[in-house]
């Protein structure tokens, strides 16, 4: 899938949160956008996922050269776009199990094969080591930080996007489960050449498991500098305040 966000900028109650923003990811490309809290990361992964309250006041988002700016969540969803979310909701008497199957039937237009349906979920939490009884339990209520992140992970590799928006995954995940999730995704990129994937995040945690072919960090809206994963080792070493001059094809301090 091919995602352009051509010159977008966005405002949520009356405040412009991205200005000018650009960025083009083609099929099986992995970006990682970088910068600190409250600068607008996690604006980006809403705006391209649909959410109503952020209002494009210019520029366009488009898949595949057609723009999506009208195109509601659920068919965003149906397109093969899906959000690991940074802070995952409850839901009280809804089982995991039926958000799962709902999702599920929602990518056929018949309902699927409900003994393939449960292998797939049954074969997917022992990947990640998840206890088969959460699948039982209302989604993700009394769940931990790192169950949550798990039960995300689980319904990523069921529904099988295209592209992948990483919010903070590794926020609530401890070192073990950020492996045994890192892992699981690694294997579905390598079966799935075509996916592409945006990282949002402000540590370079996340990006030594799941290692990106371009990083980009974000100042005042807009991205101030681009480059590869060498950049993300120069934000870790001097901060977000220091300014990376490009010289030729290198990122220099």
């Amino acid at each position: 899938m091919n995602l352009e966000l051509e010159n977008l900028s966005v405002k949520i109650d009356d405040k412009e949160i991205l200005k000018n923003f650009n960025l083009k990811i083609k099929p099986g490309e992995i970006h990682a956008i970088m910068g600190p809290n409250g600068i607008g990361k996690s604006t980006l992964s809403k705006v391209i996922m649909g959410y109503p309250d952020y209002k494009i006041v210019a520029g366009d988002i488009k898949v595949d050269n057609k723009s999506i700016k009208d195109v509601t969540i659920t068919e965003r969803s149906r397109m093969g776009i899906f959000l690991v979310y940074q802070n995952p909701i409850s839901i009280e008497g809804v089982k995991s199990s039926e958000v799962l199957k709902s999702s599920y039937d929602s990518c056929s237009k018949t309902p699927k094969n409900l003994y393939e349906f449960i292998t797939n979920v049954e074969g997917i939490a022992h990947e990640l080591e998840m206890n088969k009884n959460m699948l039982h339990r209302d989604f993700n209520v009394g769940f931990s930080g790192g169950e949550r992140k798990k039960n995300e992970i689980l319904w990523l590799l069921l529904l099988k996007p295209k592209f992948i928006i990483l919010d903070e995954l590794d926020s609530g995940l401890d070192v073990d489960s950020l492996k045994t999730v890192t892992d699981a995704l690694n294997k579905y990129l390598k079966e799935n050449k075509e996916t592409s994937v945006l990282i949002i995040t402000h540590y370079t945690r996340i990006l030594d498991y799941i290692k990106p072919k371009y990083v980009h960090m974000v100042k005042e809206g807009h991205i101030s500098v681009s480059g590869d994963f060498s950049l993300a080792k120069l934000i870790e070493k001097y901060g977000y305040n220091q300014s990376f001059d490009i010289k030729g094809d290198k990122i220099c301090e």
